[in-house]
């Protein structure tokens, strides 16, 4: 090997050195300054999906029982648990991760007389009960929040439908204001049935449960299709 070959491989090797460990001195080359995972950015909220246009997360009414909860992630567990064939108990990675994650546009409609359209991304209801395995016997599911809301509904519409449990909006994770860790996509149904901030899921066998603004007058199926929500 002759001296220009051995100069030749010096500086390709050079060069090859360059573009792995300094960064930005070649166009393409985005490594971040520590070597390791690159640093996160914020999440950016979108405005459109599929040349549809969104509403903002900010476009809600704050009416919740006792104003907006704050959950230290850490700490969190979700509990299926009632008529199962066994208690399921998930941290908040263990459900966002360790299920078929999903998104669609639903509206949320409120019987204050606003609506709000969003993207919601999240995991189905159905998958996280048949992770605990249903009691043949249970026909309802009760909701339990951590501000001590509940509201219910029958099993067969969770297991039916591709009803979402979300963990965000419009590509950003979920505000504590809008149900942090996660907020059901109750589609169809009032905005009162959208229970935020979801701890615990249990099944019955008693579909005549009224939760907290049922127990108050409102429908208990909370339908849209025209009818009356009182």
């Amino acid at each position: 090997m002759n001296s220009r070959t051995i100069m030749i491989i010096g500086i390709a090797v050079i060069i090859l050195l360059a573009v792995i460990f300094i960064p930005g001195i070649f166009p393409g080359n985005f490594r971040s300054p520590a070597a390791g995972d690159p640093a996160p950015l914020a999440e950016v909220e979108v405005r459109s999906y599929h040349g549809e246009d969104l509403s903002a997360i900010t476009d809600f009414h704050e009416n919740s029982i006792r104003g907006p909860q704050h959950i230290n992630i850490s700490d969190y567990r979700l509990t299926i648990t009632g008529m199962t064939k066994n208690t399921r108990v998930f941290s908040y990675d263990e459900v966002r991760f360790g299920f078929p994650r999903y998104s669609k546009v639903t509206t949320i409609y409120c019987v204050e007389g606003w609506d709000v359209r969003l993207l919601w991304e999240g995991v189905l209801v159905r998958d996280v009960i048949a992770a605990a395995g249903a009691d043949p016997r249970a026909n309802t599911v009760v909701f339990v929040a951590r501000d001590g809301y509940t509201t219910s509904f029958p099993l067969e519409y969770l297991m039916n439908n591709n009803i979402l449990m979300a963990y965000k909006m419009n590509n950003v994770t979920l505000p504590a204001e809008r149900g942090f860790p996660f907020e059901l996509v109750a589609e169809d149904k009032w905005g009162y049935k959208w229970i935020k901030w979801i701890e615990k899921i249990e099944l019955i066998d008693d579909p005549s449960y009224r939760g907290y603004w049922e127990q108050r007058g409102y429908s208990n199926a909370g339908d849209l299709n025209g009818s009356k929500f009182r």
